[in-house]
């Protein structure tokens, strides 16, 4: 089992971060905190229990300090946990600055639990990939775990005909209103049909991350509105 610590300073995004770790099963949330400064006293009390944390979901845009320099400061315990970034921030300076701090994955808000899985089940991987303790590896075994965490983003997790980029835009729409959207509103939003919209919020309500609710409105007509949950 994975332990993992998740870093949020947003409490409801930390909630559904939690949740979707418990649907992962070699997954465990072992703590969640708010700041940088919890996230390293927390990974310290671990390591010294014998039990270490071995992943970090790192918000980067943190209260009290930079993610990043929440990362450095873990790069200094045995055994190191490795970070996932959790963050919106797009801009190339940013992730140059996370791989420079060891930040294995990167993960863009607003996402879907289909995305957080894919990171996860390619963390996985390249855990796998990887031999047991402190043995000496091969080039084949270093190879094999990089492939895992290089692996394009267009797979299984992805379905055909279901675009990245327009779900993220999709999701951001929804996530943007109170009241929830129709198809033909997260359509208008984000440039495409109304059928694309609506493939795209089925599968973010399949995934269980936005709510359908009927809305009859003033006509009577019924219409499919869809709500963020977290």
């Amino acid at each position: 089992m994975i332990r993992v610590l998740i870093v949020e300073d947003e409490p409801t995004l930390a909630q559904a971060h939690r949740l979707y770790l418990e649907r992962l099963r070699d997954f465990q949330a072992v703590a969640v905190v708010h700041t940088g400064r919890d996230a390293i006293a927390v990974a310290k009390r671990s390591q010294s229990s014998g039990a270490p944390i071995d992943l970090v979901l790192m918000d980067i845009g943190l209260p009290d300090m930079s993610g990043l320099a929440v990362a450095a400061a873990l790069a200094g315990l045995l055994p190191r946990p490795d970070v996932i970034a959790v963050t919106s921030a797009r801009d190339l300076t940013m992730v140059r600055a996370a791989v420079a701090h060891g930040v294995v994955l990167y993960l863009l808000k607003p996402f879907t639990f289909s995305a957080f899985r894919e990171k996860l089940d390619r963390y996985l991987e390249y855990r796998q990939a990887l031999p047991a303790g402190e043995s000496a590896v091969s080039q084949q075994d270093i190879d094999r775990a990089f492939g895992a965490l290089r692996t394009p983003e267009q797979r299984a997790s992805s379905p055909k005909g279901i675009a990245p980029q327009t779900m993220e835009e999709v999701s951001r729409a929804v996530r943007g209103a109170a009241e929830g959207v129709s198809a033909g509103e997260a359509g208008r939003a984000v440039g495409v049909s109304r059928v694309t919209a609506w493939r795209y919020l089925e599968r973010l309500a399949e995934d269980g991350v936005v709510e359908r609710r009927t809305d009859y409105g003033r006509t009577g007509r019924p219409q499919i509105r869809y709500t963020w949950l977290h």
